[in-house]
């Protein structure tokens, strides 16, 4: 069956929920305009990267202040995984997560398992094993940032049957091409294909990349965003891949 998905390259502001929440609508209200079918923002789209103010920002799927995202979701009959820091609801640290809101109304949680040296003092670690949904009979496998460094992330993934990897990430334009390397190799090797979805602007103090791309299973860059700045990245399914970077 036919698939469409996309990067969504978005800004996001310090600790501003409602701020980040308004933002994604906007993106999500120009991916049901390109016909997009499941749309994925960057690591912790919703709070930033800001590790001191994850446990201040932290969410649980159902937060009423995530319902505009919710709403836009089932309007558009489009899958949306956003960024975001889970509450545990213990009183212990937080998840670094990826919300999935579907064209139901229900919410699906994936939680990164791998951290970057320093995180573990703000956050704790997702339980390990491959996270597979399957949308348009395309499955795919969720990853966050770190996540994509490790091989064996990716391999669990192929492993388990996902056709899709798809990551939202906060890569800066010093680390860029080595983690996009890793994501290419992983597209090549594995035969699936690799959607990544960065940040538009400078969050947490790092001068990110952009550049969100989209590979083909066989490791073909498909499109990639020029830079910073706000971009869709869509690639699109119909016996055979294509793509497309879009501006916003």
């Amino acid at each position: 069956m036919t698939i469409c998905i996309a990067a969504a390259q978005s800004p996001s502001l310090a600790g501003d929920v409602e701020a980040n929440v308004r933002t994604h609508v906007r993106f999500i209200d120009a991916a049901r305009a390109e016909g997009v079918d499941l749309l994925v923002f960057p690591e912790l789209s919703l709070s930033g990267y800001e590790p001191a103010l994850l446990a201040s920002c932290a969410l649980m799927p159902g937060d009423a202040r995530l319902a505009p995202i919710r709403d836009a979701a089932v309007a558009a009959r489009m899958t949306v995984i956003v960024g975001a820091p889970q509450d545990g609801g213990d009183g212990g640290l937080p998840w670094i997560a990826a919300f999935a809101f579907a064209p139901d109304g229900t919410v699906d949680v994936y939680r990164k398992q791998y951290l970057h040296a320093g995180e573990e003092q703000y956050v704790r670690v997702g339980e390990l094993g491959a996270h597979c949904r399957e949308l348009n009979g395309h499955r795919y496998a969720l990853a966050i940032c770190a996540d994509t460094t490790h091989r064996a992330h990716a391999a669990a993934a192929a492993q388990a049957g996902a056709a899709l990897y798809l990551a939202g990430v906060l890569i800066s334009k010093n680390g860029y091409e080595h983690d996009a390397a890793l994501m290419q190799r992983y597209a090549a090797d594995f035969g699936i294909g690799v959607l990544m979805a960065n940040h538009a602007a400078p969050s947490g103090g790092y001068d990110v990349a952009g550049r969100s791309a989209m590979w083909a299973p066989g490791g073909a860059l498909l499109a990639c965003a020029d830079g910073p700045g706000d971009w869709l990245v869509i690639a699109r399914d119909n016996n055979g891949w294509q793509g497309r970077a879009v501006p916003l």
